[in-house]
């Protein structure tokens, strides 16, 4: 439990470090894909050719059915957590408009950022004890990815991994 907190912490120490640095945190994976090696965390990556994306998914998270048309991807663990990912028309939402729109639906701790050089908007939503983070396309659309629920600091750790994966694929 020990390694698990100090792992934890560094992400955090990083994440805020990068906050201190820039006015919106940056993450790239090469800074945080050590950690989930000491961490001892496997899993893979999948990719969303229809999106151009990939998306480290821990082991034990198995592929589940899409619960609509509008999720192309949902991972499932016996555990009861998910990670779903969602791909939706926004009408050409920014990630400003998109965060207002969170705010007034209840969503807390709303930042912005960069993952892998792509800019993000994350946030919680207490409600459904969720760590999320969006995404606008250039087509106006929306990659929402969703990590529930959020009820321990292990939660928190495998989702902060899931969080700082997302990647283009695009060339």
């Amino acid at each position: 439990m020990k390694k698990l907190f100090a792992l934890l912490l560094a992400l955090c120490l990083m994440l805020s470090g990068a906050a201190l640095a820039e006015e919106t945190t940056a993450i790239s994976w090469e800074e945080v894909a050590p950690l989930l090696e000491s961490a001892g965390v496997t899993g893979e990556f999948y990719t969303f050719e229809q999106i151009a994306v990939a998306i480290f998914i821990p082991e034990g998270m198995v592929e589940a059915e899409l619960p609509d048309e509008t999720y192309i991807g949902y991972f499932t663990a016996e555990d009861g957590s998910a990670i779903a990912l969602q791909y939706v028309n926004a009408e050409g939402m920014d990630l400003e408009s998109l965060a207002a729109t969170l705010e007034s639906i209840g969503a807390t701790g709303i930042e912005f950022g960069t993952v892998n050089g792509l800019p993000c908007v994350t946030y919680e939503m207490p409600e459904n004890q969720s760590v999320n983070i969006a995404f606008t396309t250039e087509a106006g659309y929306i990659l929402e990815v969703v990590c529930a629920p959020m009820t321990s600091d292990e939660d928190k750790l495998a989702a902060s991994f899931v969080l700082s994966s997302i990647q283009s694929t695009a060339e």
